[in-house]
């Protein structure tokens, strides 16, 4: 951790505009110290909600699978019509 993403907890009260900007703009996190003990940690949402709710391997893996078979450039109406094609091939449940 570098020395220029801590910052004291006045400093952060003070300047937290220009921090929440750096923070989305610069994609970095700011840890925030008070007395010279880290306490807090200012990240992007979009960080968060990567730490919050990983991605599961199995999503990954299927993406990779779809870039390898070339099915991840499909648009939504051609997905479309490959789901209506299979489902009215497919015999109906009773």
């Amino acid at each position: 951790m570098s020395a220029d993403t801590m910052i004291s907890a006045l400093d952060a009260r003070a300047n937290f505009g220009k921090y929440l900007r750096r923070v989305e703009n610069e994609g970095r996190s700011l840890v925030i110290q008070k007395r010279g003990t880290p306490r807090a940690v200012l990240i992007s949402i979009r960080e968060y909600l990567r730490l919050a709710s990983p991605e599961p391997e199995v999503l990954r893996l299927l993406g990779e699978e779809s870039k390898r078979k070339g099915t991840s450039a499909l648009s939504s109406k051609q997905i479309d019509r490959i789901i209506r094609k299979t489902r009215t091939r497919r015999p109906k449940r009773r």
